[in-house]
C-alpha cells in the first residue's frame, strides 16, 4: 500500500469522513498521516475497518445515511469535527452539507454541484464555512489542470479557441486482457448507463446535439503518444455549461468527453439495441438464463450457432462490428445454463453479470488516462497547440489509480481549509489558482503529474 508524507501539520484536529467506499482508502491514509484525527463512518463498518488499517489515529463507526435516524446520528457525530467530507452517493450530499452549515464545520465533497447544494453558498458564507465540491479526478483535477493553461494563455494575452478535453478510467494496458478493453472496480451500473445521456457540444462554432439511443454511433477515436495507443472517445453530457466557467468565450469547439479502449462504444451500443440495459422494472423465474433474454428480444428459440447467427441478423452486424457477438459469447450471454441472478431490472442483471466477468484479479493494476487539447491565437497572429495529458497508475495490490486520483485532491483542499492557506468562504470549486495550483503541486510529488507539451501551428 501507498505511504504518504507523514506530518504533524492536522495538530490533532478531527475530520468526518462519510462512506468507505472503493476510492476512500488513500484519503484516510493522507489524512491521518499528516496528524488529523480522523472519523471513518459507513454502513459497513468492516469495510470502514479494513480501509483504515494501518492508519494512526482513525476511529470507525456505524452509520447509515438511509435510515431513518440519519439526522440524528449526524447531529452527533459532526459536532467535535472540523471538517465533514461526505463520499456517500451523491443524492445525500446536500442532507448531509445542511448539517455541516447547522453545526457550523467546513464541508468537502468530489462530485458535481448541484442545484440544491447552491442554494446553501449564501448561509455558507455569512458563517463564514468553505464548502469545496467537484474536487476529485472528474469533476475536479480535470478543471484544475485545464483552467492552469486557460489561466495562462490569458496573461500572455491570448485567447482559448478550441478546447477538448477526456478522461476514462481504464485497465493498465498490461492488464487489458478482456474483450471489452474495460474492469470495474464497483457497481457497472452508472457506467453502463452513460449510453443513455444526450451529448450537447460545441463543434466549429456550432451546437450539436447526439440523442442518447445514437450516442455510441458517433464515437471518435484519439491516439495518445504516451502510451502509443488509439483510443476511443466519446462526448459526455452538456459540455456547453464549460465555455462560462472556463470564460471561454472565443472558443469555437468545447467538447468533454470519455476514453475507452476500442471496441466499447459498438458493443454497448448493440447491448442496447439487445435491450438488455433496460430499466423496466420486471421479475425473473427462477430458472431464467441470460441466453434466454437474448432469445426473447431476437425472436428465435435456436441454440448455440444458430442463435449468434439470428443475433447477427437482428443487430443487422457487419465486418466493421461484428467482434461484438464474440464479445457476448465471451460474456455469456449464449452460454447454456447461466441464470439471472435476483433482479429489478434486466440492467440490474447484466451489471451482476459484468461484475463478475470484468473485475481486477489480485495484482492487477488500473489506470487514469486524461488528455486536454486547446488551439491558442494571441493578437500577433501566432497560434500555439497545447496538449496537457496525465497518465496514472493504480500500485499492484495497493491503491487504484482511481483511488488517489479521486480522493487525493479533496484531502489535499481540505488541509488547504483546516491549516488556513484557503480561507474564501461559499461554494467552491477547484477552477481558481488558489486552489489548484497548491493542489496539482503536491499532487506531482505524490506521483501524480500532467505534461504539458506546446507547438506552434
Amino acid at each position: 500500500m501507498a505511504a504518504y508524507t507523514t506530518s504533524s501539520a492536522g495538530n490533532g484536529k478531527v475530520v468526518l469522513i462519510l462512506g468507505a467506499g472503493m476510492v476512500v482508502r488513500p484519503m484516510v491514509h493522507y489524512l491521518a498521516g499528516h496528524g488529523y484525527r480522523v472519523i471513518v463512518a459507513s454502513r459497513t463498518v468492516e469495510k470502514a475497518q479494513e480501509l483504515s488499517a494501518g492508519a494512526p489515529n482513525v476511529s470507525t463507526q456505524k452509520f447509515d445515511i438511509e435510515s431513518a435516524d440519519a439526522d440524528s446520528t449526524l447531529d452527533q457525530l459532526i459536532p467535535p469535527t472540523h471538517a465533514v467530507v461526505s463520499m456517500l452517493p451523491y443524492l445525500h450530499h446536500v442532507q448531509v452539507a445542511r448539517k455541516a452549515l447547522q453545526h457550523g464545520k467546513h464541508f468537502f465533497t468530489t462530485s458535481y454541484v448541484s442545484d440544491a447544494m447552491r442554494e446553501l453558498n449564501q448561509e455558507a458564507i455569512s458563517k463564514g464555512l468553505v464548502f469545496i465540491n467537484e474536487c476529485g479526478v472528474d469533476p475536479g483535477t480535470d478543471h484544475m489542470s485545464a483552467m492552469q493553461i486557460i489561466d495562462e494563455v490569458t496573461a500572455k494575452g491570448g485567447k482559448i479557441v478550441s478546447f477538448s478535453s477526456y478522461c476514462g478510467g481504464l485497465p493498465a494496458p498490461d492488464n487489458n486482457n478482456n474483450p471489452f478493453g474495460y474492469k470495474f472496480s464497483w457497481s457497472p451500473r452508472g457506467v453502463l448507463l452513460a449510453g443513455r445521456n444526450d451529448a450537447k457540444f460545441l463543434e466549429d462554432g456550432k451546437e450539436v446535439v447526439i440523442p442518447g439511443p445514437v450516442l455510441f454511433d458517433n464515437f471518435g477515436r484519439t491516439y495518445i503518444d504516451e502510451l502509443g495507443s488509439e483510443f476511443e472517445t466519446y462526448p459526455n453530457r452538456n459540455s456547453l455549461q464549460y465555455i462560462d466557467l472556463y470564460g471561454l468565450h472565443h472558443t469555437r469547439k468545447m467538447v468533454r468527453g470519455t476514453f475507452r479502449n476500442k471496441g466499447w462504444c459498438q458493443s454497448i451500443k448493440k447491448l442496447v439495441e439487445l435491450k438488455l440495459l433496460d430499466l423496466t422494472e420486471r421479475s425473473f423465474d427462477d430458472g431464467t438464463t441470460y441466453v434466454d433474454l437474448v432469445r426473447e428480444v431476437v425472436g428465435s428459440s435456436e441454440k448455440g450457432k444458430e442463435l449468434k447467427e439470428a443475433t447477427d441478423k437482428f443487430l443487422n452486424l457487419n465486418e466493421t462490428n461484428r467482434f461484438v457477438l464474440d464479445n457476448f459469447e465471451w460474456l455469456g450471454l449464449f452460454e447454456e445454463g447461466l441464470k439471472v441472478p435476483k433482479a429489478k431490472t434486466t440492467l440490474d442483471a447484466l451489471c451482476d453479470l459484468f461484475q463478475k466477468k470484468l473485475s481486477f484479479a489480485p495484482g492487477e493494476r488500473d489506470m487514469l488516462l486524461m488528455k486536454h487539447e486547446f488551439i491558442a491565437e494571441y493578437a500577433d497572429g501566432k497560434t500555439e497547440s497545447i496538449d496537457c495529458t496525465l497518465v496514472d497508475y493504480g500500485i499492484p495490490n495497493g491503491d487504484s489509480s482511481m483511488s488517489r486520483t479521486v480522493s487525493l485532491p479533496v484531502a489535499i483542499s481540505l488541509r488547504l481549509v483546516l491549516e488556513g492557506q484557503f480561507v474564501e468562504p461559499g461554494l467552491q470549486i477547484p477552477s481558481i489558482p488558489q486552489l489548484y495550483e497548491p493542489i496539482l503541486k503536491e499532487l506531482a510529488l505524490l506521483g501524480i503529474e500532467f505534461k504539458h507539451k506546446t507547438r506552434q501551428t
